[in-house]
C-alpha cells in the first residue's frame, strides 16, 4: 500500500463489478476513502443476478489499505443521489475524486442490430442507465467536488474518441451512449477547469471483468485458455489497471493538463509508467487500430 492519497476522498459511482471494481480497489491501496455505490448489494441483487456486491467491493478497498464505505444508490433517483452526497459531506466534509462508472446496460443491446430492429425499450432504458445516470450524479456532487480546489472527475466509457469517431461500436444505443460520456467529460472540462478542477474520460482496454471471464469460461488464473478461441483477447487487462491509471490521476498535481481529455488505461501506463498486476504493459487501443481491426494475426508483441 502506498499513501499517496491518505486523507483523499473518492465516490465510484458503479463499483459492484469490473472497472469500478478496479478503480475503487486501486484508489483504496492508495490509502483513499471511497465510497463505492450501486445496486446489487448481499440482501437485494440486481437484475444482473451476479454474486459480485458493493460490501464486496468496500471489503476489498479496506482489505487494499483504505477505507471502503459501501451505499446501496440507484443513480437513476435524484433522491437518491443527493442523499448519498449529503452523507458524504456530513462524514467527510469534502469530495476529492468522483469516477462516474455507473453502466448496467449489458443485457441490454444487439450487437450489430440497426435502431428499427432493436428493442425500443431496451434501447431506451441503456441511454438512461449509461447517460442519464452520470448526468444526475454530477448534477449533486459537483458542488461538493468544488469546495476544494484540485478535484478530479472521471468519466468511465468504452473507447477513445478517436477511436469512436471513426468505429461503429455494436450498435446504434451502445454507440451513442459511449460516444455521450465521452462528451460529458469534454462539457464538464469546460465548467470545471475555470473553478479548479478536472474531468476526463477513461477507457479500459479489452477488460478482464467478471462477466467478460465467464462469458469466455475462464478465471482471472487461467484467462489464456481463451486464446485458442478468441486469439485477440491476449491483449486484454484486469480491471486493476484502470484503477491505477486513475489513482495516477489522482495523485498528479498536474492532471488539469488532461482537462475535458479522452484518455486510455494503456496511454496512461506509458504516461506514468505504472503496469497491471502481471508487470505487463497492454495498449489494446493501438492495438486494436494496427492489428485487430486489419484482420492481422493476433500478435501482442510490442503492445504488452
Amino acid at each position: 500500500m502506498s499513501e499517496q492519497l491518505k486523507g483523499r476522498v473518492a465516490l465510484v459511482a458503479g463499483a459492484t463489478r469490473g472497472a469500478g471494481r478496479g478503480i475503487a480497489v486501486e484508489l483504496g491501496a492508495a490509502g483513499a476513502t471511497v465510497y463505492v455505490t450501486g445496486r446489487t448489494t448481499r440482501a437485494r441483487p440486481s437484475e444482473y443476478d451476479r454474486p459480485e456486491t458493493i460490501e464486496d467491493t468496500a471489503d476489498l478497498v479496506t482489505e487494499a489499505g483504505g477505507t471502503g464505505i459501501a451505499v446501496p444508490t440507484d443513480h437513476l433517483d435524484p433522491a437518491q443521489v443527493r442523499t448519498l452526497v449529503e452523507r458524504i459531506d456530513a462524514e467527510q466534509g469534502r469530495l476529492d475524486v468522483l469516477v462516474n462508472d455507473i453502466w448496467g446496460g449489458e443485457n441490454l443491446f444487439a450487437w450489430d442490430a440497426p435502431v428499427w430492429e432493436h428493442d425500443l425499450d431496451k434501447g431506451l432504458r441503456l441511454l438512461r442507465l449509461a447517460v442519464d445516470t452520470h448526468a444526475i450524479t454530477s448534477h449533486h456532487a459537483l458542488p461538493l467536488l468544488l469546495r476544494h480546489p484540485g478535484g478530479l472527475v472521471v468519466e468511465v466509457t468504452d473507447g477513445t474518441a478517436d477511436y469512436n469517431r471513426d468505429t461503429y461500436r455494436v450498435s446504434f444505443f451502445y454507440d451513442l451512449a459511449k460516444s455521450s460520456v465521452l462528451r460529458m467529460a469534454f462539457a464538464l472540462g469546460h465548467e470545471l477547469g475555470p473553478r479548479g478542477a478536472t474531468a476526463v474520460a477513461l477507457t479500459p482496454g479489452w477488460l478482464r471483468s467478471e462477466l467478460m471471464l465467464d462469458h469466455f469460461g475462464v478465471r482471472e488464473d487461467n484467462w489464456r485458455d481463451a486464446l485458442d478461441r478468441v486469439p485477440h483477447f491476449a491483449i486484454s487487462e484486469t480491471p486493476r489497471y484502470v484503477g491505477r491509471a486513475v489513482t495516477a490521476l489522482a495523485a498528479d498535481p498536474d492532471v488539469a493538463r488532461f482537462n475535458g481529455t479522452s484518455l486510455s488505461s494503456g496511454g496512461l501506463a506509458r504516461e506514468y509508467g505504472f503496469t497491471d498486476l502481471d508487470g505487463s504493459r497492454p495498449d489494446a487501443w493501438r492495438y486494436l487500430v494496427e492489428v485487430q481491426d486489419r484482420d492481422l494475426p493476433a500478435d501482442v508483441t510490442g503492445y504488452r
